[in-house]
């Protein structure tokens, strides 16, 4: 969402100050290539520099344009991901207003709990998750550490409501399919899924619906949900997610799905993806 504290405190300063109180950055840092356009400066990168803003799927979308240039000749490297710091007032006073947000105020610790029968929300959270993308030959020509390959991505909206997925999960599962396609794997050879799985009770439905149509057999996949130990980074999320898939890439190990203390296989007419 860009500079949300600069764009408030700004307006704070108008109503109380007037408009000369307001900082002559409130302009450059609330606008949303603003972060990109600093670390160019810092590090001296040239090329394709700018913003994507496309809620919660901003990091996975930066990621696809990436790799992208990287495929087109367009640039040789590139630095993408999502950054977000939404945790003032007029954020979380926003998404309380939507009543996408836990109210589970009496416990916080399990507020977040993706796939449990009894959630009700998601939790606010914020941060940054940022890779360095490069063509194989650039990164053996620097001597860089290869943790990862892309192999291949898609975009999709579904064309349907402001903030509800649609309940069959057509939106997820088509760009599941285009992706698998352009990266010229099958279904039968992906094992491991790291989900958006936001705690939101319309959400992780769509999401679970969208995965059974895709792939038909998944006694060999495991699944996990980051947001359940982070909270919904927003804009971040994408990012912080793709760094835990590389950790479970590098590592072989996946991080656990905390809070889960009603079975989640109600969302399933087959045996749980999450007790196997």
């Amino acid at each position: 969402m860009g500079g949300l504290t600069v764009f408030s405190d700004g307006v704070q300063n108008l109503i109380e100050k007037g408009y000369r109180k307001i900082t002559p950055f409130f302009i450059p840092y609330a606008i949303t290539n603003m972060s990109s356009a600093l670390l160019a400066i810092d590090l001296g990168l040239m090329g394709p520099n700018y913003s994507i803003s496309t809620a919660c799927a901003t990091s996975n979308y930066c990621f696809y344009a990436a790799a992208n240039h990287i495929r087109r000749g367009e640039a040789e490297m590139m630095i993408a991901g999502g950054t977000e710091a939404a945790i003032i007032p007029i954020g979380l006073g926003g998404f309380v207003a939507c009543r996408a947000l836990s109210q589970r105020n009496d416990d916080p610790r399990t507020a977040s709990r993706p796939w449990d029968k009894d959630r009700d929300g998601f939790v606010m959270g914020e941060g940054a998750g940022v890779l360095v993308m490069e063509s194989l030959e650039h990164a053996m020509k620097r001597g860089a550490p290869i943790i990862a390959e892309y192999l291949g991505g898609a975009v999709n909206c579904d064309a349907y409501h402001m903030t509800d997925p649609r309940s069959d999960g057509l939106g997820v599962s088509s760009c599941i399919e285009r992706s698998l396609e352009d990266a010229g794997v099958s279904p039968e050879e992906v094992n491991y899924i790291n989900a958006h799985a936001t705690s939101t009770l319309a959400g992780d439905l769509a999401e679970i619906n969208a995965i059974k149509k895709v792939f038909k057999n998944t006694s060999g996949i495991r699944i996990n949900a980051t947001k359940s130990m982070i909270g919904h980074c927003l804009g971040a999320a994408g990012g912080l997610e793709a760094i835990a898939t590389v950790k479970a890439i590098t590592t072989g190990w996946l991080h656990p799905s905390i809070n889960q203390f009603v079975c989640a296989s109600f969302l399933f007419n087959a045996p749980c993806l999450f007790c196997k």
